[in-house]
């Protein structure tokens, strides 16, 4: 029986001439006629769909898996092609696919970069548990069950049970589990500390403080470590409060200058 979905071409090397093909679906009822005229267009199509599936190639995913999903869009653009409004069936078939393909990406993918190893390993725990769970009664399948019924090694078993955990990512806002309060992970994340930019300009002036005369390490050390105020250094080391205010700023002022020129070196 000669089949309606012609070779002739139209707009792309791939869109084969159907059009008298979809006006007899659209009149037959179910049954076998309907579904290998059906399985003809399809058949017809899918040098398209597997074009439009290579568009989404590098991404992440097996083009082979792709052009499975263009394929399965394609089906679907074909009982859903309705010939009487008009409408060019490659105008309604390129959306309908290209959305399958979407949605699969949306659903399907990680969200993020995981190596293919990492990927196929997860998959063949996922099967191996969902075979055992059927034939093991009363527990739940070990890692050396599904070890054993997978063919792999306890180490790649254990890496793809962590993967079937880490799939999606959480969001930070998101409230931990048990949590009333509205408590989430980002509130369990800890924060820069201050105090560690103070730890690269301690080492800096080491040196320079070190080699203040004695009387000057020992105001600044009173001023900055002791937190005394000006007044009562005057008083402990008997001089006056502008002599200490005087000392300390010279004193800070040459420690900075030659701090600055050791890091210019």
């Amino acid at each position: 029986m000669p089949t309606h979905a012609s070779p002739k071409r139209h707009s792309h090397n791939d869109a084969p001439d159907t059009a008298a093909a979809f006006l007899e679906l659209a009149g037959l009822p179910p049954g076998h006629r309907r579904d290998t005229l059906s399985g003809e267009i399809v058949e017809a199509w899918l040098p398209m769909a597997h074009r439009i599936a290579g568009r989404f190639r590098n991404r992440g995913e097996n083009l082979d898996d792709l052009r499975q999903v263009a394929a399965l869009g394609l089906v679907k653009a074909v009982s859903r092609y309705a010939p009487e409004r008009g409408n060019a069936f490659e105008s309604y078939a390129v959306p309908t696919i290209t959305g399958e393909i979407k949605r699969h990406f949306r659903d399907h993918m990680w969200t993020l970069h995981v190596p293919r190893r990492v990927q196929d390993l997860r998959n063949r725990v996922r099967f191996a548990r969902q075979d055992l769970t059927q034939t093991v009664s009363g527990r739940r399948p070990t890692v050396a069950d599904i070890a054993e019924h997978a063919d792999m090694s306890e180490e790649d078993v254990r890496v793809g049970m962590e993967a079937l955990e880490s799939y999606t990512a959480l969001s930070l806002d998101a409230e931990l589990p048990g949590s009333e309060d509205g408590y989430s992970l980002g509130d369990a994340l800890g924060s820069p500390d201050p105090a560690l930019d103070l730890v690269v300009d301690r080492e800096a002036v080491k040196d320079r403080l070190a080699a203040l005369p004695e009387r000057e390490r020992a105001i600044l050390y009173m001023r900055f470590f002791g937190d005394m105020t000006q007044s009562r250094i005057a008083e402990q080391l008997g001089i006056s409060q502008m002599h200490v205010s005087r000392l300390i700023s010279r004193c800070c002022g040459r420690v900075r200058a030659q701090v600055m020129e050791d890091a210019t070196r």
